[in-house]
Order: C-alpha cells, then sequence, then structure tokens
C-alpha cells in the first residue's frame, strides 16, 4: 500500500472520486455536492484558513489517498486544525474527516496514522471525527444506527464497518448525535391546540411564516430570537446581525418561505421554526455535481415539487417565553397550514448532541422520534490518558 497527499491533479480527482467505488451497488447513497466539499479546501473560501483575531492562528488542512499495491484508490482522509476550537479543549484538539476505506484494518490504520503525525507535529494532543473542517451542520459525525434510510443533505453516511475500523484504532464515542422525525401523520396533541388557539386569540400575539418578507426582515428576526433562546447557555456567543444576514442569503435559493414560522409578540420575535425543504431529494438526481446539467435537473425538481420532507434548521422560544408551549404552537401552525395543504410529509430535525438534555426533550414533548444516529468520535495521542465524554450542556448559574 502507498499513501500519497493530494497534491497534484490526479491525486485530488482520485480523492474526490473514491466514494463511487465504495458504495458501488448502495441504493441509499447520495454524493454530497463537489461544489460543497471544494469550499471546504478551498483558503479564499474558508475563513478557518485566515488567523483567528481571538488565537493569532491560521487553520491548516491536508489530505491523502491511500492506494493498493496495483495502483488503485481504496482509502482516503483529511486532516485539519480549526483556530477556533483546537485549543478550546482540555488538550489541543485537532480533526480528521472525510473518511473513506475498503474493510481493511491495516489500510485504515494507515489512513489515521498519517493524520495523527500530521496533527500531532503541530501541537495536537488528540483528535476528533469524522467531523468537518467548518460548522457541525454539515460533513459531521458517523453513521452508527439505521442505515437503512437515504442521508438528508449535508450529513455523513458510511458502511456499517466504519465503526469497527474506528474504534479497534482505538477511537471512542465522545457524543452521540440524536436525529429526530416527525410524521405528518401524527397530529397534534390537543394540548398544543389550546396553546395555539389561546395565543390567537391574543391581541399581542402574532403567528406567521414569511411569505412576503424580505431577507432583511428575515434575517432580523432570526438573529433575534437566536440571541433570546440561548442566551443562559454556557459559551455562547451573540449572534452578529450581519452574520444572520449571510446565513438566510445563503438560504434564499432554496428556502421556502411557508417554512420558517415565528411567533411576535408587540411586535418582537420571540420564537421560531426554521425548515428547509429536504435537498437530498433533489441531489440524489445529480450525482454529486451541481454543474450546469446538475443545476438544471435541481430547478426541474424543485419546479415539480419533487422534495416531500422539510428538515428543521432552527426550533428556538425566548428564554423568557419557554416552558410556556409556543413550541407546540408553531407545530400546530404548521399542521394548519403546511400539513392540511399536503405540501410535505415529514419533518427531520437536524442532530441534536446527546450532552443536550434540555432539545432532546423538547423534540419528545413534539412527539418526535430519534430515528437515526451519528456518532462524534475522539482519540487520545497520549493511550494512558482517561476518556472523558462531552460534558452534559447545563444552563449558566444565575
Amino acid at each position: 500500500m502507498k499513501l500519497e497527499e493530494a497534491n497534484s491533479k490526479r491525486v485530488l480527482r482520485d480523492w474526490m472520486r473514491l466514494p463511487w467505488s465504495i458504495y458501488a451497488g448502495d441504493a441509499n447513497w447520495i454524493p454530497h455536492l463537489k461544489q460543497d466539499i471544494e469550499k471546504v479546501f478551498d483558503p479564499a473560501r474558508n475563513k478557518l484558513f485566515r488567523p483567528d483575531p481571538a488565537t493569532g492562528k491560521a487553520g491548516e488542512a491536508v489530505r491523502w489517498v491511500l492506494y493498493d499495491d496495483g495502483g488503485r484508490a481504496i482509502g482516503r482522509i483529511a486532516a485539519f486544525i480549526n483556530p477556533r476550537t483546537a485549543w478550546s479543549e482540555k488538550q489541543p484538539t485537532g480533526g480528521v474527516g472525510f473518511f473513506e476505506c475498503i474493510n481493511d484494518q491495516r489500510a485504515a490504520n494507515l489512513l489515521f496514522d498519517a493524520a495523527r503525525d500530521w496533527l500531532h507535529a503541530r501541537g495536537m494532543q488528540a483528535m476528533d471525527g469524522p467531523i468537518n473542517f467548518g460548522d457541525r451542520n454539515m460533513f459531521w459525525g458517523l453513521l452508527i444506527e439505521n442505515f437503512t434510510d437515504p442521508p438528508i443533505y449535508g450529513t455523513n453516511y458510511n458502511p456499517p464497518y466504519y465503526r469497527g475500523l474506528l474504534e479497534a484504532y482505538g477511537f471512542q464515542v465522545w457524543f452521540n448525535q440524536l436525529f429526530f422525525k416527525r410524521s405528518v401523520k401524527v397530529p397534534a396533541q390537543p394540548i398544543f391546540h389550546r396553546k395555539y388557539n389561546q395565543l390567537a386569540n391574543d391581541p399581542e400575539i402574532r403567528i406567521h411564516d414569511s411569505t412576503g418578507r424580505t431577507v432583511e426582515q428575515i434575517a432580523s428576526d432570526f438573529c433575534t430570537v437566536y440571541n433570546d433562546a440561548w442566551v443562559d447557555h454556557e459559551n455562547h456567543k451573540p449572534m452578529e446581525a450581519a452574520t444572520a444576514l449571510k446565513i438566510v442569503k445563503a438560504m434564499k435559493p432554496v428556502m421556502d418561505p411557508r417554512l420558517l414560522i415565528f411567533i411576535r409578540h408587540k411586535d418582537r420575535p420571540i420564537a421560531m421554526y426554521i425548515s428547509l425543504p429536504e435537498l437530498n431529494e433533489i441531489f440524489r438526481h445529480v450525482n454529486g455535481d451541481l454543474n450546469w446539467l446538475g443545476k438544471l435537473k435541481f430547478l426541474w425538481h424543485k419546479w415539480r415539487g419533487t422534495v416531500k420532507t422539510m428538515t428543521g434548521i432552527v426550533f428556538g422560544v425566548a428564554k423568557p417565553w419557554q416552558g410556556k408551549g409556543l413550541e407546540g404552537a408553531l407545530i400546530v401552525f404548521a399542521e394548519k397550514n403546511i400539513v392540511h395543504r399536503n405540501l410535505y410529509r415529514d419533518t427531520i430535525l437536524t442532530w441534536i448532541g446527546d450532552f443536550n438534555p434540555r432539545m432532546i426533550k423538547v423534540c419528545e414533548n413534539l412527539d418526535a422520534v430519534n430515528y437515526r444516529t451519528l456518532a462524534t468520535f475522539r482519540y487520545l495521542f497520549d493511550r494512558s490518558l482517561p476518556f472523558e465524554r462531552h460534558p452534559i450542556l447545563e444552563k449558566k448559574e444565575k
């Protein structure tokens, strides 16, 4: 076997195309978009390559392809250092991701060794994986439960044997990532309807979707609820208006304004339920490449209403209003205005870490079920150190 760094056109091409051989014949697999992956490793588009204002350090990333003795690509991996998070753990911690490999422990070990040695040479003492060199909503985690459903957009999918490859090397589960699903066939509980009716009859309360609202208005509402909802969480950093606007502008080409629902009190947004059409129901038809042909296919399937699943992106309630049933009211509004019009069939919520019991309880109260689990693993370079799971997320003490 031979390991090559992906720094030439040939090896980069092999790195990008390897998954097609790993998942040949797997009807559930939907390839990540080539364009999304390229952004991760492009210093011009990934701000993590720039020096972080807090640490003064810039991010780094590297990729490798593993070839067998006949020159066939049989594995790949990436390693990276996120300057915003690497020094925030008990030990400096880098990341590995985009791991793909044949079912061969020796091959996997060669890939993990390369990542470990590269990270160790740069001062890291542990590595998490498989994760993204970027935000947690994309390319994050290893699928460990439910291999029968296709992945949702941006989430990882892998053969069941990958877990064995990681654990045999020494990786351990740092936290589980729980995906919840709520079927529209399950009616909202009567208590939710009572709360909805109570709010609907309150002249100071308004529940609405985002039809007819501008990107700037949506971003302002999103930013307000986000900051008011998570203000008491540890390590919470307030979202800036410019960041919220950037997020909403990125969603604009694919969003359905009927799926962006807010509750207002005296015109101040106090709760939100933000969903997007599940893009993988379209992207499964573009074979991982949103080139001109892929874009035409995307527009065609968007026009004909191919997507029947909603992906919940954010569910938030301002701190003073938490525990008062607003989550249920948002569900009833969606039932009345989306479900009854037969626009979508199911809602899938983006993952919640098992370290966040409050949000897990919210999902369970809404009759959502944990239908799929991924996991983030951690490997400590010093094998004599005790392993610790991710701490449970607690409220800030007043």
